[in-house]
């Protein structure tokens, strides 16, 4: 395996890792208004990922750097083709994290609602656009001989892309209402259980159809293995879920993103970025690639400073690991 199959298989657990730990913070975000009843049950659902939403948005800008050293040509047609949709990913991740932070900083009604309006839009908006634009990546956009995007924003909306958006919402939430139910006790506890029941149902049916379209179009033998790891630990989410045993099914379900988002770096491969208008123009781990010897070095550098950021991050959660309820938030003066 040469550096740039190694960099490719980085960059994919890179992503792997950010939809796991951002996945459930999105979903976190989008059920402050499908499950909390009042201010102090979004108190309560805000607390759960306080502490860690903005360890876990890291993963996002290590990717995005990731791509751009070792896939420069990858990096500068992903970035300039999406460049609507991304922005508007951006916009919402900046908007979400000062929502996070002043919404408790004056205590009239309208200051906090309209802070907490802004948690559930941009936790929504990203998590759809994330699969939209993956979805694309995999089926193939409009890419010239100068490896150049040459189509427009709306090329990217089509019923695939669609689904995938569709997709990652749903299959988000369901892993943000498995956290919560982690983490929480009570009678949110147990509604969150409920909701994640009914989540899980509708994500399955998605989930399924995209990826056997997925497979059907693009997939091979070890894609196929991914999509059934992705559905067995799916239904598996469910089961634990049903019984009560929160923490394998938030595991089941940290293994479903895994192992879908698995399925679509393994349906590219050896692609970084198929083109739909002539295979011969696709973007590929050999001709997107950086210089063997900038690959050397950011393979040294990845060697070094991984550990550490995967050491402080756990450390993070284990001090955090204690469940969270009403009764432990102080009443609004």
């Amino acid at each position: 395996m040469q550096l740039h199959d190694v960099w490719f298989v980085l960059i994919a657990v890179l992503w792997i890792g950010y939809f796991f730990l951002e996945g459930f913070d999105f979903g976190v975000g989008v059920l402050t208004k499908l499950l909390a009843r009042d201010r102090k049950e979004k108190r309560v659902l805000i607390n759960t990922i306080g502490p860690v939403w903005d360890g876990n948005e890291v993963w996002l800008l290590t990717a995005g750097g990731a791509t751009f050293a070792a896939f420069p040509e990858w990096y500068a047609t992903l970035f300039s083709g999406f460049y609507l949709p991304l922005l508007i990913i951006l916009i919402c991740l900046i908007i979400r994290g000062v929502a996070f932070e002043y919404r408790h900083k004056r205590p009239e009604d309208k200051w906090q609602t309209n802070w907490e309006h802004a948690i559930f839009w941009t936790s929504l908006i990203p998590a759809f656009l994330w699969g939209v634009a993956f979805a694309n990546i995999v089926r193939g956009v409009k890419i010239d001989q100068d490896m150049e995007y040459v189509g427009n924003f709306l090329d990217l909306l089509n019923v695939y892309s669609i689904l995938g958006g569709l997709v990652t919402l749903s299959l988000f939430t369901f892993h943000g209402a498995v956290f919560t139910s982690l983490k929480t006790v009570g009678d949110i506890r147990d509604r969150s259980r409920k909701l994640a029941l009914r989540l899980g149902a509708v994500t399955a049916v998605l989930a399924l159809a995209f990826l056997i379209w997925t497979q059907v179009s693009r997939g091979d033998g070890w894609s196929l293995v991914a999509m059934t790891v992705a559905v067995l630990a799916l239904l598996g989410a469910l089961g634990f879920n049903f019984k009560g045993r929160e923490g394998w099914a938030f595991a089941l379900s940290g293994v479903t993103i895994a192992a879908a988002v698995a399925m679509l770096f393994l349906t590219l491969f050896p692609n970084v970025m198929p083109s739909s208008l002539n295979d011969a123009w696709n973007l590929t781990v050999t001709n997107a690639s950086s210089s063997p010897y900038t690959l050397k070095i950011m393979t040294w550098c990845a060697g070094v400073a991984t550990p550490l950021v995967l050491l402080y991050q756990a450390w993070t959660y284990w001090v955090f690991r204690k469940r969270i309820g009403t009764q432990h938030i102080a009443d609004a003066h």
